[in-house]
């Protein structure tokens, strides 16, 4: 009964995720937080994602991309949790996509629009370098984030912070043809990620099992 359970959550993660995917991937689009203008939100909805995937090793990856074709650039990426995750790198691409961490300004600009508000965790955070829009992430760019998961912590825990809140990933968005700017919120699907959740957690129980 317990394999066939386990064999059960795990045909629901590939559903949820995509038989194509990896087993240990999630992928969120994001929500404006602020609406300075409405069409520039309506392009950073529709083009901007990130993955998040377990690597292995205890780290995990978040790898933002800008899916086009309409001008924007995200300048800043930001997390709001301190208790599960340790910045580990920022993977480049020179002369494209470089970011440095921490970013300036050190929190989501409009974060506190967010309720509850969103303050970003000290040091958890990167902005591209100068020049800012050029070297954000523009259309058809990505930018990987890595993190060591800290405290014991699992990419199954990662998966369930998310789910619940307690871990939150916002960008600033620049470099719309409008010239202004807005930041987003990673949002999920509506019960997304409470079954990728349960689908990890029968992958684990299913290799403890064997």
């Amino acid at each position: 009964m317990l394999l066939r359970a386990c064999s059960n959550a795990a045909t629901v993660l590939l559903l949820v995720v995509g038989l194509a995917a990896p087993a240990s991937a999630l992928t969120l689009g994001f929500g404006c937080l602020t609406n300075n203008i409405a069409g520039d939100c309506a392009i950073a909805e529709a083009q901007m994602t990130v993955d998040v995937t377990d690597p292995g090793g205890g780290l995990i990856d978040f790898t933002f991309h800008n899916t086009g074709p309409a001008a924007s650039s995200i300048t800043d990426v930001y997390w709001d949790d301190g208790a599960l995750l340790l910045i580990f790198s920022i993977t480049n691409t020179p002369g494209m996509v470089e970011f440095a961490s921490p970013a300036v300004p050190g929190n989501l600009p409009g974060g506190n629009m967010a309720s509850p508000p969103f303050v970003a965790t000290a040091g958890f955070s990167a902005d591209s370098v100068m020049p800012t829009q050029p070297l954000g992430v523009n259309p058809g760019e990505m930018l990987l984030v890595t993190y060591t998961l800290i405290g014991g912590m699992t990419f199954a825990d990662a998966i369930q912070d998310l789910s619940d809140g307690s871990l939150r990933i916002g960008i600033h968005v620049q470099g719309f043809a409008s010239e202004g700017s807005e930041s987003l919120i990673a949002v999920p699907e509506p019960g997304t990620l409470a079954l990728v959740a349960a689908g990890l957690l029968g992958l684990a129980a299913a290799r403890r099992r064997r």
